[in-house]
């Protein structure tokens, strides 16, 4: 069974850093494909990065290229967002994900409908 713990979200001002974390559990960590969303409410949630599972290969929404950092750690089943430059649109619920299909671009990878209980990110002054 598929069980994703996220942590390390917070309240930031703009321009501050946070570090999210995930870890895995249910499942061969190291054989899939890793994502963090964004949620905002009202609106769909937003892949903004993934990683392949040899880590061969990251995307990154355009929004967050540049400010934010995806990892992982196979042997200790843990996947990390280290975020830089904080904006306020940056604000949401962020969750770990499973990503069942890998496309060519970030637009065309596709999650499990898998989810842990996210972790809170608010940037504000």
């Amino acid at each position: 069974q598929v069980h994703l713990v996220e942590s390390g979200g917070g309240l930031v001002q703009p321009g501050g850093s946070l570090r999210l974390s995930c870890a895995a559990s249910g499942f061969t960590f190291s054989s899939v494909a890793m994502s963090w969303y964004r949620q905002v409410l009202g609106r769909e949630p937003e892949l903004v990065a993934a990683i392949f599972h040899t880590q061969s290969e990251v995307n990154y929404a355009d929004s967050v290229q540049g400010r934010l950092t995806i990892s992982r750690d196979n042997a200790r089943n843990t996947m990390s967002l280290q975020m830089n430059n904080l904006e306020p649109e940056d604000t949401g619920v962020y969750y770990c994900g499973v990503l069942t299909f890998w496309g060519p671009d970030i637009d065309t990878h596709r999650p499990s409908p898998v989810w842990g209980q996210g972790t809170p990110v608010t940037v504000s002054s």
